[in-house]
């Protein structure tokens, strides 16, 4: 099984599992623009590929795709999981199958304000939000919401330009510094975060991790407790089953006052999923089954509650003289 990682970075731990996944039989094949992406180096094999704004850009991924007979393709950033989804057909033609959601679920994962309308309609707790500033100052008069509140883009990601505001005035500076953005209930309450794996071939929910957030650093979760609870994993199954998600994605999760409010869905591996994986939640593993033609047993809530993630700071040298530096 040959699995080709694209826009690996820094994820140095998810082409690690892979690698582990595939054995020595398979291939574990990364890409990034940047040959200084230390997550390249723990591969089989990287290639060094435009920027995915860069013309051609497809068109090199899928010629690396024929070239090294890859069976499965992902991304780990959020500006690439749309072109996945929405060329499908593109990489199924060369003998590759993109692990991710159909188009129209991955484009309402990053319009927030329409992932906020599609939560709403199912009837699944999230916070109010708002796109008209007028709106939100009515809503306020009549008592539904209060300060403070989060201002943020309605499309963007790694918490960039997401400002707490508790006046009038800051929102009015915000929307006067920045475009497109949206206002967010605060929920002052426990945040959660679930790695949620749904199979490519059943549809059917079959892994389900949730992690307490004890401590984030640049939006992503940096010390975490494993934590079970049979209302938020029927909840979390439920959501992703009836939108019809596939393959792995990441959910933020509030609780307040006793109720679950679901805030963001990414459509990818989340940045804390090694906590999951030190579990024994074998996303990897479950993904090549499906890549395999088989589906995968139901296994939510296998894992022991009470275990701690706590990331740290590594480092990794390499001598690249001679070479051209691409940042």
């Amino acid at each position: 099984m040959n699995i080709l990682i694209l826009s690996a970075g820094t994820r140095n731990k998810i082409v690690q599992y892979f690698k582990k996944e595939v054995g020595a039989e398979g291939c574990v094949i990364a890409t990034d623009c940047s040959n200084l992406a230390p997550a390249v180096y723990d591969a089989d094999k990287f290639y060094l590929v435009p920027r995915i704004t860069a013309p051609g850009y497809l068109e090199r991924i899928l010629e690396i795709c024929e070239k090294e007979r890859i069976d499965g393709v992902f991304s780990l950033i959020d500006p690439e999981l749309s072109m996945l989804a929405k060329e499908k057909d593109r990489f199924l033609a060369v003998g590759t199958t993109p692990i991710i959601s159909p188009y129209d679920l991955v484009e309402t994962c990053f319009d927030k304000y329409r992932m906020y309308r599609m939560l709403c309609e199912m009837k699944i707790p999230t916070g109010m939000c708002f796109v008209e500033k007028e709106a939100f100052y009515e809503a306020v008069e009549k008592g539904e919401i209060s300060y403070p509140v989060f201002v943020k883009p309605v499309k963007g990601s790694a918490s960039i330009n997401i400002n707490k505001a508790g006046s009038r005035e800051e929102i009015e500076l915000l929307f006067r510094l920045y475009d497109d953005l949206m206002i967010q209930e605060y929920l002052d309450g426990q945040e959660y975060g679930a790695d949620v794996y749904i199979d490519m071939i059943s549809g059917k929910c079959t892994s389900l991790f949730v992690k307490k957030k004890i401590k984030m650093r640049a939006g992503e979760t940096d010390k975490s407790v494993s934590y079970k609870n049979e209302e938020l994993f029927a909840l979390i199954k439920d959501f992703v089953e009836k939108c019809g998600f596939r393959g792995m994605i990441d959910i933020d999760i509030f609780e307040k006052n006793g109720t679950y409010y679901i805030s963001e869905v990414n459509p990818r591996f989340g940045g804390g999923y090694p906590h999951a994986y030190a579990c024994g939640v074998n996303m990897p593993g479950q993904a090549l089954e499906n890549l395999a033609g088989r589906e995968n047993p139901v296994t939510i809530g296998n894992y022991k509650e009470g275990v701690c993630m706590m990331k740290y700071n590594e480092i990794a040298i390499r001598d690249m003289s001679g070479e051209t530096i691409r940042e």
